[in-house]
Parts: structure tokens; sequence; C-alpha cells
């Protein structure tokens, strides 16, 4: 034999002295231990664990096999939990449902950082909007505020559509989504710029709280790229009347004028009036009510710091407070009275008075 063929030989005698002296892994129920995957179909997935056998990966849910099928290929090095150590067929049995979600919201944290879009499919509604699914099986929330209501909102359903990722928090599994423009600080800041305070928009009811109305503005950037943007009209802005439910007014999909009066830094959010289209409608009325002046009215409501007066004219009320009534007098709800405007407040269409004494109270100096 040549030296050659004797290190040849020997070499090879060496690798199969250690592969044959390899440890061979004991696996345990509720284990985590890292394999290679050696088969990947929708059917069977196997690993090498270096155990006896190759371990199969146990998933009937189909979520998880489509993400599997996604996300990996033979060779891959993965992390499983080992179900049951050795079933009936002397094979290991093994889960990858935590591997995968990890690698999944890894994805998700990927997408919300890169500012793409992601592909969500609109499951159901629920009372603040829909829940939506991603394709690797992670239930979502699309809120009624930060959705384009280019179609209706009941064919939304069953439809695959692009979404931002708005919110994602893996440790409370929690994935929020917007078929709006994610803005960031400087985005929001020169959006500012373009918009204004007192600029007349445009936009569509999205979402109809107590509190007044979620509105989505579509507007153009610099570049010109389309973006939705959120405005908010809050009930004191709707009109100058005192509004008692906005929902008897506006319903999700309502197309609405109206000006823009400041800016949600924090929110990304613009603030709009309704009402501010038009002037002040009181304004005139108020101009009636001078300081000094004595007029009539109608005890409307008794409150703990005073009494409500109606003064006979549509939205105009006066109040007395507690401490301009005389400790002897009393009012009573539907009792006409006579009263002096002491001071009149335009933006909150009250006026404030004073009860004219027809005679001199006991304790009167």
């Amino acid at each position: 034999m040549t030296t050659q063929s004797a290190n040849k030989s020997a070499s090879s005698m060496a690798e199969l002295m250690a592969r044959h002296t390899t440890p061979v892994t004991t696996l345990h129920k509720g284990q985590e231990v890292e394999g290679i995957i050696t088969k990947l179909t929708s059917s069977e997935i196997l690993l090498d664990l270096q155990s006896k056998t190759e371990a199969v990966v146990l998933e009937k849910e189909r979520r998880y096999i489509r993400s599997m099928l996604a996300l990996l290929k033979v060779g891959d090095k993965v992390k499983v939990t080992v179900l049951n150590a050795e079933s009936d067929t002397g094979n290991a049995v093994v889960s990858l449902r935590r591997f995968i979600d990890s690698k999944t919201w890894d994805r998700l944290a990927a997408i919300e950082k890169s500012h793409e879009k992601l592909d969500v499919t609109i499951k159901n509604t629920t009372k603040g909007g829909y829940m939506v699914e991603t394709v690797d099986g992670i239930d979502g929330f699309l809120p009624n505020s930060h959705i384009s209501f280019k179609q209706g909102a009941q064919d939304i359903i069953g439809k695959t559509i692009p979404v931002m990722i708005a919110e994602l928090h893996q440790e409370g599994r929690k994935l929020i989504v917007s078929q709006k423009t994610i803005l960031g600080q400087k985005d929001f800041d020169d959006l500012a710029k373009i918009l204004k305070v007192g600029k007349k928009v445009s936009g569509v009811v999205s979402h109809v709280p107590t509190f007044g109305i979620f509105v989505s503005i579509q507007l153009k950037d610099k570049e010109g790229k389309e973006m939705l943007v959120d405005g908010f009209v809050h009930v004191s802005e709707i009109s100058w009347e005192k509004v008692a439910d906005v929902s008897l007014l506006f319903t999700v999909g309502d197309a609405i004028e109206a000006v823009v009066i400041g800016f949600d830094s924090n929110a990304k959010r613009v603030d709009l009036s309704i009402k501010r289209l038009t002037a002040d409608p009181f304004e005139e009325i108020l101009k009636e009510y001078t300081v000094d002046k004595k007029v009539t009215g109608t005890i409307e409501k008794i409150i703990d710091n005073g009494v409500i007066v109606n003064l006979g004219k549509e939205g105009i009320e006066g109040i007395i407070r507690k401490e301009k009534i005389p400790p002897t007098v009393t009012y009573e709800v539907g009792q006409k009275i006579t009263v002096t405007v002491s001071q009149v407040d335009v933006k909150k269409h009250r006026i404030q008075l004073t009860p004219v004494l027809l005679e001199k109270p006991l304790t009167y100096r």
C-alpha cells in the first residue's frame, strides 16, 4: 500500500469513527432543541435532531402549515418543542409553532419599520371596526377611523386589502392596521404646512362616536402621491346649535366639508370644524343683550352653582350664579322673572345675569 493510499484510508477511517462516536441526543417532552429540516412538503415535514430517527413535525392547522412552507426551506436550522420523545413509529414528534410565531412577528416588525404595505383579509365586522388576518394567520384589528371607503363597508368582508401597520406588540399579540398612510412626525409637520388653519377640506365620515365624527381626508403630498389623513370634528364643532345625538346627523360614508382649525401632533390628526364654515348666527342675536339691560325670562333649570334662564330666543340662555341670589330668594322651574344682563359670553352663547329685586331682601344693606 502506498503512503498516499494509507493516508486516505486512515482519513476515511477517522471520519467513520468520528461519525460513529457522535453522541445521540436524548429527547424529553417539553424540551426545546435545534434541528435541521430534511424534508418540507404540505403533507410531511421531517427534521434531523441528531436522535435515533428523524423527528416529525405535528401540525394540523392549515395557517401554520402555510407559514412553514412560506418561511422555511430544506437545510434551515430551526428550534422546535418536543411533544413526544418517541411515538409508536419510533419517531420523535415536535412542534414548530413557537419558532414560526417568532419568525412571523419578526417579519411584521420589519414591515412596520420599513413602512411597507401588508396584505390582510377582512374576516368580520365589530362595533369599532373590522377583524383582519394576515397571510401568516396573525389576527389584527382595522379601526373604523382608519378605513378608506372607496368601496362599501359591507362589501369589504372577505376581501384582501393592502394596509399599513399602525401598532404592533408581539408580547400582547396586538396588531392594529390602517388603510391610511402612517405619517412620521416630519411628514405630519409638512402636512400641517400644506393644509394650514382655515383651509377648507373635503372628506368622508369613517366613524361616528358620541363625542364627534372621524373623517378620512384624501390629500396629495409634495410629490403628488395620494394619502389618507385622519381628521376629527368634535361634537361642539359640528353646529352652532347644540347637538344632542351625533348619529342622527351623520352615518359612516357621508361626504362632508369642513375647515381646518388645528393639528393634533400626538395623534397625527387634523382638527376640523363644520360650523365655522358659516358665520355664528348668535352673534347678531347677542347684540340685543347689552350689559345692564333688563330682560325677562323663564327659569329652565336649577343647578348646583345657580339658575339657568331661558331668554326666549332659540339657543340663548342666561345663568344667575348662586352667589348673586339673595339668601331669602328662591326660584322654581317655569317661573317668569326679570333680570339684568351683567356679562355676555359670545363663545359659550351664555349670558350672565343678576336678579332684579322687586323688594329689598331682609339682608339687604
